[in-house]
């Protein structure tokens, strides 16, 4: 329980220093007109108050990530606490505050947009498909998961019937405007997460839970297949959400368009971030314990085919009891559905952006939506353990995109661009390595597959920072 206790006060210290140092480094200007007031539509772009966008962000960026990710996380061990705790402060929280005041200082843009600006025009016509593609799969885990556990808790209404209740809801919440139902709604399902994480954290403590410490001697690799799943880089696309995630990168806009004074920016965009690390930290704690140990939780994961959801719900009930059981799965089921129908909402805007269509109209609203909800059903039907793989690698492939936009701008704006680089670096090796060695990907050795990963990930860099020192180098010339 000591390394639990330990890694949320370094998340909650690490909040006010580095999420400080960010802040300092990006340099928020309180006088700026944000796109919420200069480009008030009533629509999209709604002025907010700051508690509520930092619920409503939280809540988007949470899903079934930092639970879902967490649990399955934990089959390797105590070492997963060390990479929430450091990728949620050093590189999630880096991208997703820079992803958000970056779309704040560019009119509230999509994220596809703003990688365009900063790494050309290629990138911008690479990323428009790409996250809209991400944005659709997301949209369809998010439809699936918790539309499965309702069936599972209810005998009247089948699976298909609850696809179809979600989506009608997808629908609204896509199409209306974002203070009608999303500034409604998420409040009050964001403190319900919040509210399920702090009933397992103390049930943890008075039920005896013996959490799993990090040391020496455990911090290794747990997984019942470590061959195949080792640590570096499949741990770091498994737990995804509750680190580092490229979806939030397609959310913080929506809330940039929200924003009032870019000093909130902190409180929104890097503290959702760290907020959602503490959930993920609770939640991993709580399944290398719930069972009985780390060895036992893999041992439940083989029996139950990898059933993350199983494990959920047998957790809650275990854990909070009938009531508090049904309020936490609530919870579960409240959090993918309010991240996925900002999925669709995302993709509906990143394809506005790119084709200047004015969104005021709600037949305009329409006409872009209806065509992604009929792609996000049809994924629906795919087989859901391969939809989600795909979701993970794509999901971190968009972070690490991200990351170097974040790299770029502070070269280019002469700031301290190493605080983005070197997670930057770290996500260019995981995400190359893992595609490689996955059995979505190319199924290579884990050897080879480092290695081609750590090779990419260091002529990248190279590339970088030699291009940055030539652009000084000219610049000090012309002076």
């Amino acid at each position: 329980m000591i390394t639990l206790c330990v890694s949320i006060m370094v998340l909650v210290v690490g909040y006010w220093l580095y999420g400080n140092l960010i802040e300092r480094i990006f340099g928020v200007d309180e006088n700026r007109a944000t796109p919420a007031t200069s480009r008030a539509d009533g629509v999209d772009f709604v002025i907010l108050p700051p508690w509520k966008i930092f619920l409503i962000q939280f809540l988007n960026i949470a899903g079934l990530g930092p639970i879902f990710g967490a649990v399955a996380g934990a089959m390797w061990g105590p070492v997963a606490f060390l990479w929430i705790v450091l990728g949620s402060l050093f590189a999630g929280g880096v991208h997703d505050y820079f992803s958000g005041m970056l779309s704040i200082r560019h009119g509230g843009q999509s994220i596809s947009e703003v990688s365009g600006y900063y790494l050309g025009s290629w990138v911008k016509q690479f990323m428009r498909g790409f996250t809209v593609l991400l944005m659709i799969i997301v949209g369809a885990v998010f439809l699936l998961g918790p539309a499965k556990i309702l069936a599972g808790m209810t005998d009247s209404i089948s699976l298909f019937g609850w696809v179809m209740i979600i989506l009608g809801y997808y629908i609204l919440s896509t199409i209306l405007p974002i203070d009608k139902v999303i500034g409604k709604l998420y409040p009050v399902f964001g403190m319900a997460l919040i509210f399920m994480a702090v009933g397992l954290f103390i049930s943890m403590f008075t039920q005896g839970m013996v959490v799993p410490e990090l040391s020496m001697s455990s911090f290794s690799n747990f997984h019942y297949t470590p061959d195949s799943f080792p640590v570096f880089p499949m741990l770091f696309v498994t737990i995804a959400c509750g680190a580092i995630s490229g979806f939030h990168a397609t959310q913080s806009p929506l809330m940039a368009r929200c924003i009032s004074n870019e000093k909130q920016g902190k409180q929104v965009f890097y503290g959702a971030m760290v907020t959602e690390g503490v959930v993920a930290l609770i939640w991993a704690a709580i399944s290398m314990s719930f069972f009985g140990g780390v060895e036992e939780l893999n041992l439940m994961m083989l029996e139950n085919g990898d059933n993350t959801a199983l494990m959920v719900n047998r957790i809650s009930n275990g854990a909070l009891g009938t009531i508090g059981g049904l309020l936490a799965i609530l919870g579960v089921v409240a959090a993918p559905i309010t991240s996925g129908d900002t999925s669709f909402r995302s993709a509906r805007i990143i394809i506005a952006d790119f084709m200047k269509a004015d969104q005021k109209s709600i037949k305009n609203r329409l006409l872009i939506s209806i065509p992604l909800f009929v792609v996000g059903y049809l994924l629906t039907l795919v087989n859901f353990g391969v939809i989600w793989r795909y979701f993970a690698w794509t999901n971190q492939t968009l972070a690490t995109v991200v990351l170097w936009t974040v790299t770029v701008y502070l070269m280019r704006e002469k700031k301290n661009f190493w605080l983005a680089l070197i997670p930057s670096t770290f996500m260019t090796a995981v995400v190359v390595s893992y595609i490689l060695l996955a059995p979505e990907g190319f199924s290579l050795p884990v050897e080879m597959s480092i290695f081609a990963g750590m090779t990419v990930s260091v002529g990248i860099t190279v590339f970088a920072i030699f291009k940055n020192a030539r652009i000084k180098r000219v610049e000090i010339k012309r002076i």
